[in-house]
């Protein structure tokens, strides 16, 4: 029976959850994970922060390349706002869903398996993905929004689209679907 203090402490992370940024919730998760043990999420997550702070220093030199020297606007500007530490996670669990494939072809049933757990620890940080149907009526919208008449229009298509499925499609099935779509 839980006592009023790990009740209170209970409301508590869930209130500080709310209001998390989405680096804050991954580092929490790695805290967690690292208490619990629980050896192949402390690696996924330790690996999915390293590759985080590496776009945060590639973001901060490009801001220094630019001139910006004030060391406080350069700490601020450099840190990643969730939708580009999404796109960070989006890259390493394409990273993940090559190696199953790869290891898939290479008769490794074993990495592949290792390599699909990692890819569920990254997917539930991962927004929902979009169903095909679903990607199909955003496709044909998109058609109808750009104006495209055939193949050769694959890029404006896909210059509408784009905004409107990144992140929450996987960018091979949006392709394959608009060629279809286009009829080429």
């Amino acid at each position: 029976m839980p006592t009023h203090k790990t009740e209170r402490f209970r409301k508590y992370t869930l209130a500080l959850s709310i209001n998390m940024t989405l680096k804050e919730k991954i580092n929490q998760d790695f805290k967690e994970a690292f208490k619990a043990k629980e050896e192949l999420k402390v690696s996924v997550l330790r690996l999915l922060n390293s590759a985080i702070k590496n776009k945060e220093t590639e973001k901060r030199t490009k801001l220094v390349r630019s001139g910006t020297q004030d060391e406080a606007v350069l700490v601020k500007e450099s840190q990643l706002f969730d939708e580009e530490v999404l796109e960070v996670i989006g890259s390493e669990a394409k990273r993940r869903k090559d190696s199953i494939e790869q290891f898939k072809a290479g008769n490794r049933p074993e990495m592949a398996a290792q390599e699909e757990t990692e890819l569920k620890i990254l997917s539930a940080y991962l927004p929902e993905q979009m169903g095909e149907d679903e990607v199909r009526k955003i496709v044909g919208e998109s058609i109808k929004e750009s104006g495209a008449s055939g193949a050769q229009d694959l890029g404006k298509v896909m210059k509408v689209l784009m905004p409107k499925v990144k992140g929450k499609a996987d960018g091979g099935m949006v392709n394959k679907i608009v060629k279809e779509e286009l009829g080429s």
